[in-house]
């Protein structure tokens, strides 16, 4: 059970920083800077960085069930 939690554990680990990365930064270029507001003002998002940051906060807070359950095996 616990070399599978492991297995689990890191193949999300692996998944969240692939995520992370792959997400275009908050200010993409000059752009970014200069309508970044106005595009967070009226929620205008891209498709993929909206699915990629939904994927990401998916696999942190399991990242995080997982960190905790895997501590309180170890005892």
């Amino acid at each position: 059970m616990k070399l599978a939690l492991t297995i689990v554990y890191i193949v999300v680990c692996l998944g969240l920083i692939a995520t992370v990365l792959l997400q275009s930064g908050r200010s993409a270029g000059l752009s970014g800077a200069i309508a970044g507001g106005a595009q967070t003002l009226f929620g205008k998002k891209k498709g993929m960085d909206d699915l990629l940051g939904r994927i990401s906060t998916g696999l942190a807070i399991t990242f995080m069930i997982l960190a905790i359950v895997l501590t309180i095996l170890a005892r």
